[in-house]
Order: C-alpha cells, then sequence, then structure tokens
C-alpha cells in the first residue's frame, strides 16, 4: 500500500522517484519531510526578504517593503534553525536510513564529535555558513540604521544562493543542490545496492560510516564554526560597498563597514590559526602550515581584506584611496566564493588533502561566483541600453554553464564572457568612483599604509594564482604542474613580502596623516637603529645568519616589534583602544619572528643510523627520519634517551607510550623525563592514520608520532623461563633488571582456641623490582585449596617481566619462575622533532587578535 508518507517523502526528499511502492519499515520519514520542508520554506523566505529589501530601498518612503522584509527574514531565521535542528536529531539519533547520518556518523561517536559530523560533508558545512549569515542579517537590522535595506538586500542574495545549495532538486538534467535529507536508498551512490530491495533493509545496517579520523579532534568541533562565521562576515562590508555604489553615496559607507571589516579580519584570522593549530596537533606531516590550496583558499580572502580595511583607515583620515578601498573589499567577498568554488567543486581532488569532493554542483557554485561579481554592474548602470546588455550577458553566461556539458557549448564563449564581467566590474570601479584628492606626500603615513596594501595584494596574487594551477589547466588547457614542493615554493615568494610589510608597519604607524616634522623621521632611525642592534643578538642566538632572508625577517620583525612598543604609552593611561593597531602590528612581529624561528630552526633526532629500510613504503627521506623502537629497549635520540612501553586501547585508538628521559650532556645524568601518547588507527577508510603527541616546554615543543607499526598484534608470549629457590633476601637477575624476595606472607592467622587451617590458604611471595631508573613491587600467589593448588601470576608491563610463585622446597624455600615477553613483533616506527620557540607563533596570533579587538572596539566609537 502506498501511504501518503512515503510518496511525499520521495517527492520531497531529492527528488528522485516519482511514487514509492515499498513500504519500508523503520523509517522515520517525518524528520526529512520537516527537513526537506523546512530548506523550501528557508528558500522561499529569503527570496521574498530580498525582494522586499530591493523595493524598500527603491521606495524608502513605502514602509511596508521594509516590514515585510523584517518579516520575511524573521521567517528565514525560523526556517534555518529548524534545518539545524532537524539534522542534528537525526545525527543524535542514529537514522542511517538517511544519507548524510550514515555517511558521517557511527554508534560509538561521542556527543561532541557527533558536532563534527554535522559539518564534515558539504551540505552541512553550506548550512553552518547559512546560520552565521541569519545570525549577522539579525544584527545588522538592529545596527545598520538608515543602510539596512540595500545591505539586508546584498545579504539575502548571498542566502539564496547559499540555501539553493541545500534544495537537492534535479531541474531535467541541472541539479540545484544537494539536500541533507536524502534517503540512503534513492541516493546515487547507494540506491541501485540489493539491500534496498528488501522492505526491512534498515535491519541490515548496523552502523554508519563513521567520522573521518583526522576530524577526530577536538580543534574540529571549534575550528570549523570559526572560519566559516569568519566567511560569513565578510559579505557585510562587500554589502555596504554594494549599498554604496547603489545609492552613490561614495564615502559614507566606510565608517559603518569598518568595524566589520575589523571584526571579519578577527575572526577569520582565529579561524585560519585554529586550521594551522589542529593541523600541528592532529597531523603528522610535522607542522602547522602546508600551503595545501584549501589552506590558502582561506588565507588569500584574509590578506585581501587587511589590505582593504588599511584603504579604508586611509579614506576615513585622509579622503584618498577610495577606488583601491572599494576594489579591495569588493575583491575579498568574491574571492571567498572563489575559495568555495575551489574546495567544493572537486577541481582540487589532486592537489590537496582535504578538499571536498565534487557533489556535482560545480556550476551552480561558479553561477554564485559571478553573481556577486554582475550584481554592482547590473545595481550601477542607470542607462537602461547598457543595464539591459549587461543582463542579457550575465543570462547568457548562465545558460551556458549549465546547458554547456548537454549542448557543446564552446568553453571560449563563457571564458570571454567571464571575462567580460570580470573586466566591467573593474571598469565600473574607476569609472563611478572619485578618485582621489591629491596624490600623498611620500613622508606621510598614507603613503606607506597605500604601499603596504598593495604589497599584500601582489602577496595574495602570488598565492592565488599558484593554487589554482588546476583551474588554468581546465580552462586553457595546460599541463602546468602544482609546485612539487610547495612549502619551499611559496615561502621562496611569501618571505620577502613579509619582510616589506612588517618594515613598512614600523614606519608607517610612527608617522602621522597628512604632514610631519624631523622628528618624526628621527624616532624612524632610532626604532631602525635599536631593531638592528636587536636583530643581531637574535641571529645570533637563534643560528640564523647563514641566509639573507632570514636576517632580513628577523630585522623586519624586531622592527616592527620595537617601533610599535613606542607607541603603547597611551595603554598606561587606560587607554587601551587607542593603541590596538599597535598591539596587532606586535603580534604580527612575534608571529613572523616564531613562524622563521620554529621552522628553520627544528630538527628531526629519530634519525636512522642502522642503514636498513624500516618500512618498504617510505621514501629516502622518512625512512632515514624515523626509528625502529622495540619494546622496552631504550633509543639514543639526541638528548634524549626513548623507550618504547607498550600500548592500550581507548574507544578506535590505539594510544602508544613513549617515555623521554633528557640526558645532561655534561654529567649524563637524567634531568627529567615526560612521557608521550601518540596514537593511532587502522581505519577501513584511509588505512592508518596517527595522530601525534607533543611535549610543550617554554622554549621549544617535543613532536611525535608513530609511522608505522606490525601489521597484525600477535598474542603476548613469554620466553626464557627459569625456575628459582629463593629464601626471603635472596636475589634473581634478570636483563634489564634485579629482583629480590622480600617476604612470604599467608592468610593464615592461628590462635590459641583452634589451630584448623583455613578451606583456602594463600601465601604471597613480595618482590621488589630493580630497574635503572625505577624500583617495582609485585606479588605473585601460590593458593591452596582442598587436595589442589593454583598460582596467580604477577606481570610487570613496563619491564616486560612476568613472575610465577610455583611451589614450596622442602628447605622451605619458595620457587619462582620468571620470564620475560617476546617483543620481536612488538615495536613501533616512530618520528621525532624538536619545534624551538614556537609558542612565539602562537602568542602572535593571540597579540594581534587582541590588537584588533580593541581596534574594533575603537571603531564601533565612530558608528
Amino acid at each position: 500500500m502506498v501511504t501518503f508518507a512515503s510518496v511525499y517523502s520521495t517527492i520531497l526528499i531529492g527528488n528522485k522517484l516519482l511514487m514509492q511502492t515499498t513500504v519500508f519499515q523503520g523509517e522515520h520519514l517525518i524528520w526529512g519531510n520537516l527537513g526537506h520542508a523546512a530548506v523550501v520554506l528557508s528558500f522561499i523566505t529569503s527570496i521574498l526578504s530580498a525582494v522586499a529589501f530591493y523595493f524598500a530601498e527603491k521606495n524608502p518612503l513605502e514602509k511596508q517593503w521594509l516590514r515585510l522584509g523584517k518579516f520575511s527574514f524573521l521567517l528565514h531565521s525560523v526556517s534555518v534553525l529548524s534545518i539545524i535542528g532537524i539534522l542534528f536529531n537525526i545525527i543524535h539519533s542514529h537514522y542511517f536510513e538517511y544519507h548524510y547520518a550514515w555517511q558521517h556518523s557511527s554508534l560509538d561517536l561521542p556527543v561532541y564529535y557527533m558536532i563534527s559530523c554535522f559539518w564534515e560533508g558539504q551540505e552541512g558545512s553550506f548550512l553552518l555558513w547559512i546560520f552565521w549569515q541569519m545570525v549577522i542579517g539579525n544584527i545588522l537590522i538592529r545596527t545598520a540604521k538608515n543602510w539596512t535595506s540595500p545591505v539586508m538586500f546584498v545579504l539575502m542574495l548571498s542566502q539564496i544562493a547559499l540555501t539553493s545549495m541545500l534544495l537537492g532538486i534535479k531541474i531535467g538534467f541541472f541539479q540545484l543542490g544537494s539536500t541533507p535529507f536524502e534517503l540512503l536508498r534513492v541516493s546515487d551512490a547507494m540506491k541501485d545496492a540489493p539491500i534496498f530491495k528488501m522492505s526491512d533493509y534498515l535491519s541490515k545496517i548496523k552502523d554508519g560510516n563513521g567520522l573521518n579520523p583526522l576530524l577526530q579532534n577536538y580543534w574540529m568541533v571549534i575550528h570549523p564554526p570559526t572560519l566559516f562565521f569568519g566567511f560569513a562576515t565578510t559579505v557585510v562590508p562587500f554589502a555596504f560597498a554594494i549599498a554604496a555604489l547603489w545609492r552613490k553615496d561614495f564615502s559614507g559607507w566606510i565608517k559603518p563597514a569598518l568595524p566589520w571589516a575589523l571584526i571579519s579580519i578577527m575572526v577569520l584570522g582565529s579561524g585560519i590559526i585554529m586550521g594551522a593549530f589542529w593541523a600541528y596537533e592532529s597531523l603528522s606531516f610535522g607542522g602547522y602550515w602546508a600551503w595545501d590550496p584549501v589552506e590558502n583558499a582561506s588565507l588569500i580572502p584574509w590578506i585581501v581584506l587587511i589590505a582593504g580595511m588599511h584603504l579604508m583607515i586611509i579614506f576615513n583620515a585622509t579622503g584618498n584611496a577610495l577606488q583601491a578601498a572599494f576594489g579591495f573589499i569588493i575583491g575579498t567577498f568574491i574571492l571567498v566564493l572563489y575559495a568555495t568554488f575551489l574546495t567544493r567543486s572537486g577541481i582540487l581532488g589532486n592537489s590537496s588533502v582535504h578538499a571536498f569532493t565534487d557533489l556535482g554542483m560545480s556550476g551552480q557554485l561558479l553561477l554564485f561566483v559571478f553573481l556577486f561579481i554582475w550584481l554592482p554592474l547590473l545595481l550601477t548602470t542607470s542607462n537602461r541600453k547598457y543595464f539591459f546588455i549587461n543582463l542579457f550577458v550575465f543570462f547568457l553566461f548562465v545558460f551556458g554553464v549549465i546547458f554547456s556539458e548537454k549542448i557543446n557549448i564552446n568553453k571560449w564563449f563563457l571564458i570571454a564572457m567571464g571575462f567580460y564581467g570580470i573586466a566591467s566590474l573593474v571598469f565600473t570601479l574607476v569609472k563611478k568612483i572619485p578618485s582621489s584628492k591629491k596624490d600623498d606626500e611620500i613622508y606621510t603615513r598614507e603613503f606607506w599604509m597605500f604601499i603596504g596594501a598593495l604589497i599584500l595584494g601582489i602577496s595574495s596574487f602570488q598565492i592565488l594564482l599558484t593554487t589554482s594551477i588546476p583551474v588554468l589547466n581546465k580552462l586553457f588547457d595546460l599541463k602546468l604542474a602544482p609546485p612539487t614542493d610547495p612549502i619551499s615554493h611559496y615561502n621562496k615568494w611569501q618571505m620577502p613580502f613579509a619582510i616589506l610589510v612588517a618594515s613598512l608597519t614600523a614606519v608607517a604607524h610612527v608617522l602621522k596623516f597628512k604632514k610631519n616634522t624631523i622628528d618624526t623621521l628621527k624616532k624612524i632611525g632610532i626604532h631602525a637603529g635599536i631593531a638592528l642592534v636587536v636583530s643581531l643578538i637574535l641571529m645570533f642566538a637563534f643560528k640564523l645568519t647563514d641566509n639573507w632572508i632570514f636576517v632580513g625577517i628577523v630585522f623586519a620583525s624586531s622592527y616592527a616589534i620595537i617601533a610599535n612598543a613606542s607607541l603603547l604609552a597611551p595603554a598606561f593611561k587606560g587607554k587601551f583602544k587607542v593603541v590596538g593597531s599597535s598591539v596587532a602590528h606586535i603580534g604580527f612581529g612575534v608571529l613572523l619572528l616564531g613562524v622563521l624561528v620554529s621552522s628553520a630552526n627544528k630538527k628531526v633526532i629519530s634519525i636512522n643510523e642502522s642503514g636498513f629500510v624500516l618500512n618498504p613504503e617510505f621514501d629516502d627521506k622518512n625512512n632515514m627520519e624515523n626509528i625502529f623502537m622495540k619494546r622496552n629497549v631504550p633509543v639514543k635520540m639526541r638528548e634524549y634517551l626513548v623507550t618504547y612501553i607498550g600500548d592500550s586501547q581507548q574507544w578506535v585508538n590505539t594510544y602508544y607510550k613513549v617515555n623521554y628521559k633528557k640526558i645532561n650532556a655534561e654529567t649524563g645524568a637524567f634531568e627529567y623525563e615526560f612521557n608521550l601518547f601518540p596514537n593511532a588507527q587502522v581505519n577501513p577508510k584511509m588505512g592508518f592514520v596517527a595522530n601525534p603527541d607533543t611535549k610543550h616546554y617554554l622554549s621549544h615543543d617535543v613532536f611525535t608520532y608513530v609511522s608505522s607499526v606490525p601489521a597484525e598484534k600477535k598474542e603476548t608470549k613469554y620466553v626464557n623461563h627459569k625456575k628459582q629457590a629463593l629464601a626471603i633476601g635472596d636475589t634473581i637477575y634478570c636483563d634489564r633488571a634485579f629482583v629480590v624476595l622480600k617476604d612470604v606472607s599467608t592468610n593464615y592467622q592461628p590462635n590459641e582456641k583452634s589451630n584448623a587451617l583455613p578451606d583456602e590458604l594463600m601465601l604471597r611471595a613480595e618482590l621488589e623490582i630493580h630497574s635503572l631508573d625505577k624500583t617495582y613491587t609485585v606479588s605473585p600467589l601460590y593458593i591452596i585449596k582442598g587436595n589442589t593448588y593454583s598460582v596467580v601470576d604477577a606481570v610487570n608491563d613496563e619491564l616486560g617481566l612476568k613472575f610465577s610463585f610455583t611451589e614450596i622446597d622442602s628447605n622451605k624455600k619458595v620457587l619462582i619462575e620468571t620470564s620475560e615477553k617476546d617483543n620481536s613483533a612488538d615495536f613501533i616506527i616512530m618520528k621525532a622533532i624538536i619545534f624551538p620557540w614556537i609558542n612565539l607563533v602562537w602568542a602572535g596570533t593571540i597579540i594581534m587578535l587582541v590588537g584588533f579587538f580593541l581596534s574594533i572596539l575603537k571603531r564601533m566609537d565612530f558608528n
């Protein structure tokens, strides 16, 4: 019998089937129906709200449009919250009939990792972005004042584009979005599986696919929400800039948009540094930044936004750099959208280890990018003829993208239209926006801030160009290869840029706007002299004298710290908001110095000196930088004596206990010791996945991870069995310790009234084990019950020793059997790295973010 629920669900959920002829047992269809209905409602209300805010701007006297826009947005907010609640309920309740829950979760996941499941997939991460824009919209409605209508119109256009990504509806051959509420049995990847011919298929699905092991980390619970909040905030300065173009109020948008630009810089920067810390704490490539395309995709708009923010400050103070400020702020949001296309279209599949796969939405993502390239053109074109030409070209581009694969549209035609949109946007910004009032004088803050912004723009362009190699190959039929060593490639370009930017923060911030005196120039010279002395000391202290780029970075970072520290005097008078920019620049200098020292001076201490190949899958570098460690066999690694103690199982992870003892170079004595617990799991999808563990000190970190383990764990065996008769005080000698029999005790307590023995007589041998650095106590048992006896062995896992109390001989001595664990198949292959002064990296980022926060407080006073 065909139920209403089953038909309704198949129409709504993914638009996969027209009718359902089988009633499947145990499915919770109501949640999928409600979820998809909420998605549709959020899409419709975003359109209605955008239309209402558009007409509220065009007809400001007709207040009903503004009220309709706000009411529609309220409904939109409720529907977004409903989608989130329904999807989390599906994941938390383990409704594996839904593809998203099955694909990204499993029964054994703790609740906090179920939160990570929520945004592991593309649909969930889009929903996270939608949520943050909804939150921002609610703030803007209350704070944007007379800018509410045009700014909310732009934000709602972004919501329309994002919510369309969740619809999961096919219109002919074109797929509009991908729904998180799709049933497993109708998904493209699974619908033909034989299991779905059974009405009780759910009884056969015992568990979900599980969460990617690399995401099973607490940083991945907080990093994605922060990063997507940062992406969402970039729409606000963009919306103010578009509203200013629309209204032809080219200067009024700067003050209300500037606090939002700073918020976006702070939040997006926090998300980026959280990702770096996650990589350092959880990934085994041995660092915090690898110049991966996905990392670059978030870094590029952040750098451009920082440049745009400085240009906004220049205009706010002098009336100059307005065109550049518009260009960089508009470019920031477009680059966020382009980054979305890069990471979600599948185009980076061969060049990035953590890009999303293509869900058939690459065309839709491309349209998302170009919608906001054409938007300024359409809003600012007053000539009806040119308006309709631009509108026609845009729809022609849309048509071409949608139908390119079906009717063989020439790709060069699409490329030409795409470049037409970009060129027209640039032309519009140059033509519409008034140019600067006058040229900046060279001895002014605004001149050097402008130069710094241009350098940041060039820096981001270099990163963008290299990251976009897969796109360029596809567009122009090229065969360019991404750099084989991306870290060296990007560092070669970015280090000189970093020297220039850090030096400019020292010069520009000391200068004043518009006019400066000879005293100001003297200060700059004094700061440079002090920085030269400090940098010479640091270069020799950190051993960075053999590379002129390193010398330049040490000087530039020292210069930035010293010059900006000289401007902190107002903070001592309680005026903290005034020094925000100085604090941020000091943080940048500390960060830059930390990146240099921790990267240039990091040293691998696990050097393979055996001459043997440790693992046939290792390349030469990995074979040289890993070490073979048998259990309980100490190995000398530079200034440490390192011992693999053993392993333990927690959830799906195996934790390997590794003991480090610091050796005094002069005396050879142990100064201190610590244990690290790197873990790994053998994942069915990803094979051997290792997570490092790190010992943090003020001046350095000891970073350790397991690279390889035995293919399979064998049953524990004990060898070298020896029996010895011992009296109290006698000694047994083993390979790694000696053992003393301290006492033999019993549970038999005779008394005057009765000499009867207990039903069970237990004898306990108390043994004291002395290793090189520790003393242990174990107690094997000998139990007599009636005419039988039994023994209870005592095991010391750290030394791999087992003791058995086997009998008492005629001389009243106890017989103790010793045996040692066979460790021939109990080993790990391990890599260990020392990162010196890496805390400067984390301290620099925190100081920089504090500076941004103080600057936000200052700029909000203008609003």
